[in-house]
């Protein structure tokens, strides 16, 4: 069931933009919880995926 009524993140006209900062700061934290490295350079779009994927692997965003 979708949560949120958002547009995938494919579809962002600034997807391609570099990630923001509140997105960074975020992924570093649920990447430490999961024991992983956030890699330089990511987009907005490859941020939020990681965002999901990480928020699965450690129950936060559930």
């Amino acid at each position: 069931m979708d949560r949120t009524p958002e547009k995938d993140p494919q579809d962002w006209t600034t997807g391609d933009e570099p990630m923001t900062g509140p997105q960074e700061s975020y992924l570093h934290t649920l990447a430490q919880e999961a024991g992983e490295q956030v890699p330089d350079g990511l987009t907005k779009v490859e941020a939020s995926q990681l965002i999901d994927r990480l928020q699965q692997k450690t129950g936060r965003g559930a």
